[in-house]
């Protein structure tokens, strides 16, 4: 089964590739390997995600992101470490931190410093087509990493997906419709992130994760991307038994993450 790949992301991916190639050329797979003896223990991303959930709460992935090709720069004063403190005062299950560097404006050590910041499991929020980048995941401290189906072969998500779990990596498996869906759900995974925006068009529909969630058993936790923008967008998705959400801009919009992240999630 063919995907068509979104022009925007084809982009970004023909750089990511060029990217990996510089790493590896500065840092070896076998010197990540080697560092990893010394990485901390992960923390368990998709089991805090539950945890909330089965209290009763919304789990939220609280978004650390500077800049994105659409938006351009989101937040000015941008101090990954104060991001982190104040999203955990805030009640956030976990974070997800920006490293794409050229698209994004992210850095690796945005994701060190903000889980050394706080004790919430972290993503690494990137475009994933490497095994190499798993293991440079580790060894930053990312507890979890994002595999995007529209931006893989199916045997490369597998591919992918195994060599993560191998190294005590949760997964986030994303996809943006049904096609995408199909593919995912042919992976043992916990977590399905269903993002609302097309990426040929850029254009953002919450009914984008109704469509698909009559789809997805009940024993997946399922995480709605993008387009949360007030606590009434909030409570229609907990109407409909969505109770995870990945929220970045509309937190990265306010002078206290954190505390706007409380006001949308009381």
């Amino acid at each position: 089964m063919s995907i068509e790949t979104p022009t925007v992301l084809k982009k970004i991916l023909a750089r990511k590739e060029q990217e990996v190639a510089d790493r590896k050329a500065k840092v070896s797979i076998e010197q990540l390997k080697a560092q990893l003896k010394s990485a901390s223990a992960p923390r368990g991303f998709a089991e805090a995600l539950q945890s909330k959930i089965s209290a009763g709460d919304s789990a939220v992935i609280a978004e650390i992101k500077k800049a994105s090709p659409s938006k351009g720069v989101i937040r000015e004063n941008f101090d990954p470490i104060e991001i982190a403190k104040s999203y955990e005062r805030g009640g956030a299950a976990c974070l997800s931190v920006l490293t794409d560097v050229d698209f994004f404006q992210g850095a690796d050590q945005y994701l060190k410093d903000a889980r050394a910041a706080c004790n919430l499991p972290v993503i690494r929020k990137d475009f994933i087509i490497d095994e190499y980048q798993l293991y440079e995941s580790r060894v930053l401290g990312a507890d979890c990493v994002l595999l995007i189906v529209s931006a893989l072969s199916p045997e490369k998500l597998y591919s992918l997906h195994a060599t993560a779990l191998s190294l005590g990596l949760d997964v986030l498996v994303e996809v943006h419709d049904q096609q995408e869906l199909d593919i995912a759900l042919a992976v043992d995974n916990p977590m399905i992130g269903i993002n609302n925006r097309n990426l040929h068009t850029f254009e953002v529909s919450l009914d984008n994760t109704f469509k698909l969630l009559d789809q997805i058993p009940r024993n997946r936790i399922v995480i709605t991307e993008s387009g949360i923008h007030s606590d009434s967008d909030v409570q229609v998705m907990r109407d409909n038994n969505v109770h995870a959400f990945l929220v970045g801009e509309a937190f990265m919009r306010s002078e206290d993450p954190g505390l706007q992240l409380k006001r949308f999630f009381a």
